[in-house]
């Protein structure tokens, strides 16, 4: 996929799965805390999101593309969407998450960029949930255009029973033209 100030864009395989995990659990630990329970974040977070990653890069989905950002070989984010997934909204972007120490470097908005470059003509627009207590990934969508167009409450990891404390929100952001995201 290319190359932009030496971090490598590429799509995933099942041998990433593991890596992809352990990325989307510490993602989960540092912004979901308070809404997930401490029990599932410090204790089955690891396990469940390595049997979602391996499940879900074991088979080639043409429904939906993940897109790893490496540093060295280092993984250092990814996004899964979900091509046409909503009549309404389009596509879906399940996942978007950037390691700590590279957060505000440009990976996100490039994730986002290939997101959208990745649909290739697939009908609608581009949608994501995002918690409500997370402020700062709000602020990163609304930065890049994105709309808050609805709520719900937060439907627990799947597979997992007791794993949300209280009715954590989510919320919807939208691209009506995932086009803009391309830089």
């Amino acid at each position: 996929m290319g190359e932009s100030a030496g971090v490598a864009f590429r799509r995933a395989t099942s041998n990433d799965a593991e890596a992809v995990a352990l990325l989307h659990a510490d993602s989960w630990r540092r912004h979901y805390r308070g809404a997930y329970s401490d029990a599932f974040l410090d204790g089955d977070a690891d396990r469940d999101r390595l049997q979602v990653w391996a499940d879900r890069l074991s088979i080639r989905d043409e429904r939906t593309s993940t897109i790893l950002a490496e540093y060295k070989s280092r993984l250092i984010g990814f996004v899964h969407v979900i091509f046409d997934e909503d009549a309404e909204y389009g596509s879906l972007i399940d996942n978007l998450h950037v390691v700590h120490d590279w957060k505000r470097r440009g990976v996100g908005t490039e994730l986002m960029s290939r997101a959208a470059g990745a649909l290739e003509g697939a009908p609608g627009g581009l949608y994501l949930w995002v918690l409500e207590q997370n402020s700062t990934a709000q602020a990163f969508y609304r930065a890049r255009s994105g709309r808050c167009t609805g709520r719900r409450l937060a439907e627990p990891p799947p597979g997992t029973s007791g794993g949300l404390n209280g009715s954590p929100v989510v919320l919807r952001y939208a691209w009506a033209d995932p086009t803009k995201l391309i830089v």
